[in-house]
């Protein structure tokens, strides 16, 4: 059996697409551009706030990124008011970390959202206390796809890399937990699909939270 589970949150964890989409569209309708669709999000998404931002002007025609600054001042007061608009757990999560709380393995978070607002997230949804660390983007840590933050996390909880489970459901966790040594699960509920995930041929891909449960059964 691990002794730990590390999480992506976005896409993993949590289902914050209609968060993320609002927050984006609201941003843009500022400073006078059109939507983008959640379709669209869900490929921007995944690499911090900024690429964010970026990826979804460019789209709407600001190739040069001439509004970057303010948009990412806007986006930054926006997503205060609506990193929790309609966010839920993805069906079978609950489970999964109860099976792995009586277990004793330990949980932990990372993410590349804004510490404040992963913990906000996290809390809302599982509540406080829930898992044993969170780590969110902040000064000292670089961002995923960089192993620093899952280094990090192993460091803080005592555990060495190759006795973690690192989940995520994109192309930048797949290469965080692959870089840090760490057996890597695709997770195929998130915001990217499986062909993303299967270039990188992580330890496992998932289709459901319960399957996890059936693989460290077996272990």
């Amino acid at each position: 059996m691990y002794k730990c589970c590390i999480f992506d949150l976005d896409g993993t964890l949590i289902n914050t697409i209609h968060a993320l989409n609002r927050t984006i569209n609201l941003t843009l309708e500022r400073l006078g551009y059109g939507p983008v669709d959640e379709d669209q999000t869900r490929i921007f998404v995944g690499d911090g706030y900024r690429k964010f931002v970026e990826r979804a002007l460019i789209s709407r025609g600001d190739k040069e990124l001439a509004d970057l600054e303010q948009a990412l001042a806007v986006y930054r007061e926006v997503f205060e008011d609506n990193c929790l608009y309609r966010i839920e757990a993805y069906d079978g999560m609950r489970e999964l970390l109860a099976f792995l709380k009586e277990k004793g393995v330990k949980t932990a978070v990372l993410t590349n959202k804004a510490h404040a607002q992963a913990v906000d997230n996290i809390e809302a949804v599982y509540g406080k206390g829930y898992f044993d660390l969170i780590t969110g983007e902040q000064a000292g840590l670089k961002r995923k796809p960089d192993p620093d933050g899952a280094f990090y996390t192993a460091r803080t909880l005592g555990v060495r890399p190759e006795e973690c489970l690192y989940f995520g459901d994109t192309n930048t966790d797949m290469r965080t937990g692959i870089a840090a040594g760490m057996d890597t699960v695709g997770v195929t509920w998130g915001f990217r699909d499986r062909e993303e995930l299967e270039a990188f041929s992580p330890r496992y891909i998932v289709d459901d939270p319960h399957q996890v449960i059936g693989i460290l059964a077996r272990i």
